[in-house]
């Protein structure tokens, strides 16, 4: 039997205790993961353990019930709100079914009637859940997947196979309207070796596109269908700006898609580009982003531009898919994997040419495409700052373990260079972050959107890097920084407690208080009586 998580809110502690108490939790299939005495709190709770149902009172300081219903509708449509109040007020009603509330209880809560409430709320939960799972009806999803012809025509575009001339006849044909004005390819990823059991993974794969359809297929005005294994989209955008909103947006669904359908779900985000002809670049950077799952780790989103914005610069122009392949492991494989691939690479020019010239030939090649590599990474090693002519005499004089020994060694100093860059590059954002908290902590408006908007970069992929590197999350640090503020001006200065409180930031005075005596365990005012004394 499914058991779905509640959150309870209300300002008054013995309400929910009273709730707690009367209702049969476990036996209903519902368990309460904690409560909230304010809608600010509670927000902060939702957003870090997405609760199937959020049962929240209207009437609460900081944050009422009905603004805080409006946020989780908007950042988590899936979480079922129930509201509860003592008043009863047509107006609020109506905001209600504005919102699409399962329902509107009044107090005082009855046992029996909130009882029956969760009871029809657990049926439709389950049928919801079932519905998602249903072998049956992902068959179906499958065989009414994109029409073939325009599934072809998505994949012929992304590998830059439609010519500008071409491009309106086959719009008009197929019936499809690219309006942008920016397009962004993402790639999504389902594993195949991690599957709930008796689930086929052909068909979890068709359902995580049917979800991701229903997720992002309306604001992003996306085209979506299945390429080489993984699902494809083509989201359509209205700034370049946006992309951080999108990563933001895919990273929740990864999120959504393991809860509810138990699939590990990685979105590869591509660079966003002004022009539907230009989505074979796009696509490319999406595919590459995907594979960085091996460094950052599966059920999120990557956008390549904010893991390793120089990386994203365009791809070699070689044909050759092992010299590829050692490019590719220098950029995300282990010292071994790198080993194996500049030792393939090396026996396949060996034996591809069939004449001294041709094998001349591959060596000028592959001496280009490290070049190019080193400049389009900013990494560029010793051994390519020389005189190239000098560099190509050499290697066309060294004997094979030789030159496997030079290749394998430039190979492991570009990944310690990459490494180094990744890790220079997330702590250059944390360092931002801080000294613009440092410059900024006044501002009321200061949050996770603004600091993100001012490095352009998304929340998702911000708050991983920031958590990692501090151990605390951003809004953790910027209300730390903003309490030792606090603190400091009440020890020395004599003003009062509510122009404390604007001074960092905090326009409402009791919330200030609330937050203070939930960091230090006292009042302002008590704090500032304790220290004052202590020091005479």
């Amino acid at each position: 039997m499914n058991t779905y998580t509640v959150l309870l809110v209300d300002d008054e502690e013995e309400v929910i205790q009273v709730i707690m108490k009367k209702i049969n939790w476990e036996g209903l299939g519902f368990s309460v993961i904690g409560y909230a005495n304010n809608g600010v709190k509670a927000l902060e709770m939702v957003e870090e353990f997405q609760p199937d149902v959020v049962m929240t009172d209207i009437k609460m300081p900081y944050m009422d019930g009905m603004e805080l219903a409006t946020r989780i509708k908007t950042e988590f449509p899936v979480t079922k709100i129930l509201l509860f109040t003592g008043f009863d007020e047509f107006e609020y009603a109506k905001a209600a079914v504005h919102l699409e509330v399962e329902e509107y209880i009044l107090k005082p809560v009855n046992a029996v009637e909130l009882t029956n409430v969760f009871t029809q709320l657990k049926i439709k939960l389950d049928q919801e859940i079932s519905e998602k799972r249903n072998v049956e009806i992902l068959e179906k999803y499958y065989m009414e997947s994109l029409p073939v012809q325009q599934s072809n025509f998505y994949s012929t575009l992304i590998e830059g196979r439609i010519r500008e001339e071409e491009l309106p006849r086959y719009l008009a044909d197929y019936q499809i309207t690219f309006s942008g004005p920016f397009f962004c390819c993402l790639i999504i990823h389902t594993s195949s070796n991690q599957v709930p059991k008796d689930m086929n993974p052909l068909l979890l794969s068709t359902s995580v596109q049917k979800q991701a359809e229903e997720y992002l297929g309306e604001k992003w005005k996306a085209k979506f269908f299945s390429y080489l294994g993984n699902t494809v989209v083509i989201a359509q955008l209205g700034s370049e700006n946006q992309v951080t909103e999108l990563t933001d947006e895919c990273n929740r669904f990864c999120i959504y898609a393991r809860r509810i359908i138990g699939a590990v779900v990685t979105v590869g985000i591509g660079q966003v580009c002004g022009n539907v002809l230009e989505l074979p670049l796009s696509y490319t950077t999406a595919r590459e982003a995907v594979s960085y799952r091996v460094i950052y780790g599966s059920s999120r989103a990557i956008n390549m531009k904010e893991i390793a914005p120089k990386e994203m610069s365009t791809p070699a122009t070689t044909n050759d898919a092992e010299l590829a392949n050692l490019l590719k492991m220098i950029r995300l494989g282990t010292p071994e994997d790198i080993e194996q691939a500049a030792a393939r690479y090396l026996n396949h020019i060996s034996l591809a040419g069939k004449s001294l010239q041709q094998y001349y030939i591959a060596i000028m090649e592959l001496v280009s495409e490290l070049y190019r590599f080193s400049v389009s990474n900013d990494v560029l090693v010793e051994e390519l700052s020389g005189d190239m002519r000098n560099l190509y005499s050499s290697l066309l004089d060294m004997e094979s373990d030789a030159l496997k020994k030079w290749l394998t060694d430039i190979s492991f100093s570009f990944r310690e260079k990459l490494i180094n860059a990744r890790t220079r590059s997330t702590k250059s954002f944390v360092r931002k972050a801080q000294e613009y908290v440092r410059n900024n902590f006044s501002d009321e408006e200061l949050s996770l959107d603004n600091i993100c908007e001012v490095l352009g970069v998304s929340n998702s992929y911000f708050s991983s890097i920031f958590k990692r590197e501090t151990g605390n999350s951003f809004i953790g640090y910027l209300t730390d920084y903003r309490m030792d503020e606090a603190s400091r001006l009440l020890i020395e200065t004599n003003e009062k407690s509510y122009i404390i409180a604007k001074k960092v930031g905090y326009t409402d005075p009791n919330y200030f208080s609330y937050v203070f005596k939930r960091k230090f365990g006292v009042s302002p005012s008590k704090y500032r009586a304790e220290h004052t004394d202590s020091e005479k």
